[in-house]
């Protein structure tokens, strides 16, 4: 923490005071703001409000909750909106291109209108999968006190009696390839798979990532669990504008918050749930911003001493709202703390330790089976795992929770878009034993480094979820389980060795040894590599700045990647 850091709290809005700021106290004026008004601490509430997604439509009303708690606390808000892409609509698209990229947009943008409108404090709502660490990203930058909102999960749809969602859908249109569905019946489950807002509800991405915010003690405790539409939500909404003044009162700041052992406690429960492999992405790109040390091999050891122990979709049966019911994350994390596995001694946005905020949790509902105990974990180990070999070099990322094949040996079937690939699944030229890759779909070759939920859930719905494996230096949704593994680095753009990957080659997958090996000679991979041409970069528009100037997957994705810790 730098003195800077240090200096008094109002120096931000109290420049207003002095009569060479009159033209700014004009304008502010405008806005309603009166001689007591300019006197208060101007507190942005940021919204990634957006009508197009269901992750994101009620940020708007849930902003102005967060006003009325900054308000009531004696500061004066001022609400901002962001862009925000919405990973299941843009899926399978050519927008999925745009996912990714939009994460440090949204945490750019909200660093600019921040610093630029002089706020001294900041509440960040979101709800989706990359406008949460996109805000969490511009948190650390700005550096000024900051609470993060999760808007909330989505309840599950109903059909027929079961719970159902998004990614329902998607496996529904690979059981109708396999002519084990009828388009009819595909129908009902898109019709009744998303009843209204929220994030996608498995611990998909977004559940996720708001479970690691919560762990990490930048969210009030609850807000990570709070479905959408409850009271709960509305609560921790308000209380959040409320406890954002307590902060400045105190001074605390988020690089107090956001240290090393703040991120272990991120991912010891990410691993316990069975998060997403864009966790690893996003906070290492986080912790990056909070010029934390993170590196893609500190996953490993998390995942060697941390049990899987949640029974959720989408390897699991429960879903966030399950978990809501039974104590939320915060249950899980005192269970945790407990067991000896989480930090009790981090700071957090309440102003208190973990341990403390935890002391008067209650516990895990009793006889509830959704958090499975450490006697008998869903996995004795974690199921996000790093891979490395010839391969991979610079690592990869394998989710392999629900995954019963230890080691996979099989040729390669390779494809330069997921389209190519997508054709091949369904044209059933994909066999047992395959190994699909798809690569030039990297954070520069996609650019954008887009998700293939589509084509993981076709296979899985085909009934080849454990017996054919998909590689990619591209990403998965949150959504995917299977065979599968992403991240691959460095990518196909860069001249890694997936590029150098022929179809029939041999490739292994072992999840023992945490290897991804081909098995090419070096004599041979030379003269691949002398005789590769990789296609030029994509040179217009966002994505073509994207391409030029995004960092390997392997550190994060991040876009300021010349950064030096202080």
């Amino acid at each position: 923490m730098t003195e800077n850091h240090k200096k008094d709290i109002r120096i931000r809005s109290n420049v207003y005071d002095s009569m060479v700021k009159s033209p700014n106290r004009a304008m502010l004026r405008a806005t309603g703001m009166g001689d007591e008004e300019l006197k208060k601490p101007i507190v942005g509430v940021i919204s990634t409000w957006a009508e197009n997604t269901p992750c994101n439509i009620h940020l708007h009303d849930l902003g102005k909750l967060a006003k009325k708690g900054v308000q009531t606390a004696g500061g004066w808000p001022v609400q901002f909106g962001t862009i925000t892409v919405a990973d299941g609509i843009a899926m399978g698209t050519p927008g999925m291109r745009y996912s990714l990229p939009s994460r440090d947009i949204i945490a750019d943008s909200v660093e600019a209108a921040v610093g630029g409108h002089n706020c001294d404090a900041f509440v960040a709502i979101g709800g989706c999968d990359k406008n949460m660490p996109g805000c969490m990203i511009a948190i650390a930058n700005t550096e000024i006190p900051a609470i993060f909102v999760y808007g909330g999960t989505i309840a599950p749809g109903k059909l027929d009696g079961k719970d159902i969602d998004l990614v329902s859908v998607f496996e529904a249109i690979g059981k109708w390839n396999h002519n084990d569905m009828t388009a009819e019946e595909v129908r009902r489950i898109e019709c009744n798979a998303c009843p209204g807002p929220g994030g996608c509800g498995g611990m998909y991405t977004a559940n996720t990532m708001a479970s690691a915010i919560e762990a990490m003690g930048m969210s009030l405790p609850g807000s990570s669990s709070n479905p959408a539409t409850t009271e709960d939500k509305l609560r921790d909404v308000e209380a959040a504008g409320e406890a954002v003044l307590q902060l400045l009162e105190k001074k605390i700041y988020p690089k107090d918050i956001m240290t090393r052992k703040a991120f272990e406690n991120a991912i010891t429960v990410v691993m316990a749930l069975g998060g997403s492999t864009n966790a690893i992405l996003h906070l290492m790109a986080m912790a990056h911003a909070a010029n934390v040390h993170l590196t893609l091999d500190d996953f490993n050891e998390f995942q060697e001493k941390v049990p899987h122990l949640a029974d959720l979709k989408p390897s699991g049966q429960y879903v966030f709202q399950d978990l809501y019911e039974v104590g939320g994350v915060s249950a899980v994390m005192k269970y945790l703390l407990e067991k000896g596995f989480i930090h009790g001694d981090c700071l957090t946005v309440t102003g208190k330790t973990i341990a403390e905020n935890l002391a008067d949790v209650p516990s895990l509902t009793e006889g509830q089976k959704v958090i499975l105990p450490l006697e008998s974990p869903k996995r004795e180990d974690g199921p996000l795992i790093v891979l490395h070999g010839n391969l991979a070099p610079d690592g990869a990322v394998a989710k392999v929770s629900g995954v019963k094949v230890r080691r996979h040996v099989g040729p390669a079937k390779v494809f330069n878009t997921e389209d190519e690939a997508i054709q091949a699944v369904l044209s059933d030229n994909i066999i047992d034993g395959d190994v699909v890759v798809v690569r030039y779909v990297g954070p520069k070759g996609g650019p954008g480094m887009p998700e293939m939920l589509s084509l993981s859930s076709m296979i899985v719905g085909k009934g080849q979820g454990e017996t054919v494996a998909l590689l990619t230096d591209g990403r998965f949704s949150g959504g995917t389980y299977g065979l599968v593994v992403g991240h691959i680095a460095p990518e196909a753009q860069d001249g890694g060795p997936i590029a150098l990957l022929e179809t029939g080659d041999m490739v292994t997958i072992d999840q023992d040894t945490k290897e991804l090996t081909m098995a090419v000679s070096e004599e041979e991979l030379a003269k691949r590599q002398a005789a590769l041409v990789i296609p030029p970069l994509h040179s217009r528009g966002v994505l073509g700045k994207y391409a030029h100037i995004v960092s390997s997957s392997s550190q994060g994705a991040i876009t300021d990647f010349w950064k030096k810790e202080d």
